[in-house]
């Protein structure tokens, strides 16, 4: 499937597969903003990308953010197939930390990746009642430890 991208910025670097067979194609940031009101860091990558209709961009960090004390603040993003922005990571900070000890990424570092799939289109039918199931309304824990 091809993919339209387009580079934002000059610096921006086109997002590649890292080995073959990998899901996610990995994002570098260009540029990164600092926000100590909200604990956070916005990475900028320079890429707008054209998400496919009836598919949609799902972002989520890398492994390598375990090495970090980042934490992506919506956990996974969503990219609609309308949205033509700029393609940004934001990542949360502990409060209690000081934002130069932070373990962090750098600008030129791959910091996020993008798996675009097809969804089902979807019609909800309201009804008085569901079906019975195994599970029955059970939640939180409730199929065992």
């Amino acid at each position: 499937m091809k993919v339209a991208i387009k580079k934002l910025h000059p610096d921006a670097v086109i997002p590649k597969y890292a080995k073959d067979g990998d899901a996610g194609l990995d994002f570098t940031a260009v540029a990164m903003e600092f926000n100590a009101n909200h604990n956070y860091i916005e990475y900028f990558t320079g890429i707008a990308i054209e998400v496919p209709e009836g598919h949609v961009g799902l972002m989520f960090p890398r492994s390598s953010v375990s090495k970090t004390d980042l934490a992506l603040t919506n956990c996974v993003g969503v990219i609609d197939s309308g949205y033509r922005g700029e393609i940004k990571f934001r990542y949360r900070f502990p409060k209690d930390m000081n934002y130069p000890m932070i373990r962090k990424y750098q600008e030129g570092e791959r910091i996020g990746q993008l798996i675009i799939m097809p969804y089902p289109q979807i019609e909800l039918e309201e009804v008085s009642e569901l079906s019975d199931s195994e599970r029955g309304d059970g939640g939180f824990g409730s199929s065992g430890n």
